[in-house]
């Protein structure tokens, strides 16, 4: 906007204009007291044998929890995709005891949001060979199945390059895995745990986001299942902080970007996060809060914005008829803004001198579509990138006021709106440096949209 707009031009405004994107991709709650009960696996299905045999053999019966209506059950079988999340399944009904203070794998932290789900599960890669002979066979075939595939359904994704190798958790040494799918199918995962009878686990589910607390009568009455819920800004912040301290594989997991405007100079570069406080902590996801962090155990909310990256998304979906995230940006990447803004130099016909606003600088977003010949002329393509601009103009400029008001020069963005996501990546690095005249420097991070999981899998590890 006109007073407070980023930057947004052909050169500058936009950059990376001409190059695509890659292509691809409530309040605290009580802690639970955790479930003490062992699995038996002779009462259990095989992980070889199939979801629709296990669907078929109780086929006619009902024998969840008297609350639940037979009528719910079968509506959420009816609706449950080909998934995906059959090895979450089937690995948490097979519990390992092991000699630690931490000895029932697996390892897992869930953040549910309102998009996305993001899962961490810690391989361990120091069993013993006593610990092996004891282990049963279906656990090890899930764990083969689960660190050997890269999707899983239709929906399913592990993020390969994300993996953290040799970390030692708990005195236990092993590998990091990311994995994410879409909310829409939590559903489906709650029926699955009724079906394989989540509740006799002696595994404890540690779940942050706002799903945990959404989700929470589904899976006590479907699946007769407690949640350890766990507030998502507490494991944000521990995620983050906890994921740079480990790095990234001999890595930096923080960088920005140098010459952001320029496509033939514009550098990935790491930035080492030595001294991170304060820092003003954007996680954009479905919406966008704002942070400012003073110490690992002194952070406020400053603010935030319902425009975030699921707004992109929706309004994607209705300008264009995209149906996948990776397909609006893509369609953004070869689309032309500024045929859809009107500019400072469509009011001005050059800049706006006494204020210091550039010709290029986006005076009205979406503002040449009042014209019915504009409209005409426009493409979807055009479309997207205007709204990929829009949305991300909104949350610099929100951030770049905060960090004015709290003082902070370092800004970090997270969140899975930032995944593949190069063109507003570099979008809000030469905005920041732009208008503040070089005292802000926006950082970002490789494993931008998993913090919260990594802290609700930190926070597991603390249940003694």
């Amino acid at each position: 906007m006109l007073g407070e707009g980023l930057a947004t031009s052909t050169a500058a405004a936009e950059p990376g204009r001409g190059t695509k994107a890659k292509a691809a991709g409530g309040p605290e709650g009580r802690r639970q007291e955790p479930l003490r009960r062992r699995a038996s696996s002779a009462s259990v299905p095989a992980v070889g044998a199939s979801v629709e045999g296990a669907r078929r053999d109780r086929l006619g019966s009902y024998s969840g929890p008297t609350s639940v209506s037979r009528q719910r059950v079968e509506s959420l079988r009816k609706k449950r995709p080909q998934l995906l999340l059959a090895f979450i399944s089937f690995s948490l009904l097979f519990p390992l005891r092991l000699p630690m203070s931490k000895s029932f794998f697996p390892w897992f932290g869930l953040d549910i949001g309102g998009t996305l789900v993001k899962l961490v599960y810690f391989e361990p890669k120091d069993i013993t060979a006593e610990e092996e002979e004891e282990e049963v066979e279906s656990l090890k075939s899930i764990r083969k199945y689960l660190t050997s595939n890269v999707a899983y359904g239709s929906t399913g994704i592990r993020d390969v390059h994300l993996e953290l190798k040799d970390l030692t958790l708990c005195g236990r040494k092993g590998n990091l895995h990311f994995i994410r799918f879409p909310t829409h199918d939590m559903p489906a995962f709650i029926q699955m745990g009724r079906d394989k009878n989540f509740s006799s686990l002696h595994t404890v589910f540690c779940a942050t986001g706002g799903g945990a607390y959404k989700f929470e009568q589904d899976f006590l009455t479907i699946g007769d299942l407690q949640l350890c819920k766990l507030d998502e800004l507490d494991c944000l912040i521990k995620g983050i902080l906890y994921i740079d301290s480990v790095g990234f594989n001999g890595r930096s997991q923080c960088y920005y970007f140098e010459n952001p405007a320029d496509s033939e100079k514009c550098q990935k570069l790491p930035f080492d996060l030595k001294n991170p406080y304060p820092l003003l902590l954007v996680n954009i996801g479905s919406g966008v809060s704002i942070l400012a962090v003073y110490s690992k155990d002194n952070y406020k909310r400053v603010t935030g914005t319902s425009l975030g990256g699921g707004t992109f998304f929706g309004l994607c979906c209705l300008l264009t008829g995209c149906t996948t995230f990776e397909e609006a940006l893509e369609m953004a990447s070869r689309g032309d803004s500024t045929k859809v803004d009107k500019l400072v130099r469509d009011i001005y016909g050059g800049d706006y001198e006494r204020f210091g606003l550039p010709g290029w600088a986006v005076a009205s977003s979406f503002g040449n579509m009042m014209s019915k010949e504009k409209r005409e002329a426009v493409s979807k393509e055009d479309l997207a990138r205007a709204t990929l601009i829009t949305i991300t103009n909104n949350i610099g400029s929100i951030a770049r006021m905060c960090a004015l008001n709290e003082n902070i020069n370092q800004v970090v963005f997270v969140g899975n709106f930032l995944r593949i996501n190069t063109i507003a990546m570099r979008l809000l690095a030469y905005a920041l440096d732009y208008w503040s005249k070089g005292q802000l420097k926006a950082l970002f991070s490789e494993h931008e949209g998993y913090f919260g999981a990594v802290g609700a899998l930190l926070e597991l590890l603390k249940i003694p």
